[in-house]
């Protein structure tokens, strides 16, 4: 009889067990959908991550010995997360770059990688007509080189970028691109 007993409170006491584990895996995948609302909300309301969206659209790329077709896509993705630009150089050269606000460490970070194997991860500060991404990469010689990208509301339907490399980490720079967006008409 006492054999009987031990063995009912156990079964009661997993029994409690098992009912307090399923609510609690019950209640975590029924609130998932409320979190992922949250999120999506943070990103498309933060006054931090819409600070680049001035660089949102369609555009044509002029530079010095540009090709003729050079063009720029920039939009969002990711609940409104991260902006991507997908460029096109013409003559096959393309690239995807990235970028995000990241919330944990107050920073917007980039990445800008192309078609012939280069990447390059920059981290940088955004405010409203303004950009500017610092990160380091190697020359073909192998040494370190500090590279600078600025991007730069000069109207709503113009923006500049520019691209500059230094060796002496920061105290004299030199242009590699200096590109004019202009925002194509529909």
């Amino acid at each position: 009889m006492m054999k009987r007993s031990v063995v009912f409170r156990r079964l009661r006491r997993f029994g409690s067990f098992l009912f307090v584990a399923g609510a609690g895996a019950w209640l975590g995948v029924a609130t998932l959908p409320t979190f992922a609302a949250t999120d999506q909300l943070l990103c498309s309301t933060s006054p931090e991550r819409q600070q680049f969206n001035y660089w949102l659209g369609d555009w044509t790329i002029t530079y010095p010995g540009a090709p003729g077709g050079s063009t720029s896509k920039v939009y969002l993705t990711l609940n409104t997360c991260v902006l991507v630009e997908s460029w096109d150089g013409d003559k096959g050269h393309k690239g995807e770059n990235v970028f995000a606000y990241s919330s944990d460490d107050g920073s917007w970070h980039g990445m800008f990688a192309d078609n012939q194997g280069r990447v390059h991860v920059l981290e940088g500060k955004v405010t409203p007509g303004s950009a500017e991404f610092y990160g380091p990469s190697r020359s073909s010689s192998g040494a370190t080189v500090l590279n600078r990208i600025r991007v730069v509301r000069v109207t709503a339907d113009k923006v500049t970028q520019t691209w500059e490399k230094s060796a002496d980490n920061g105290v004299t720079w030199t242009m590699e691109f200096q590109g004019e967006y202009s925002r194509k008409r529909p």
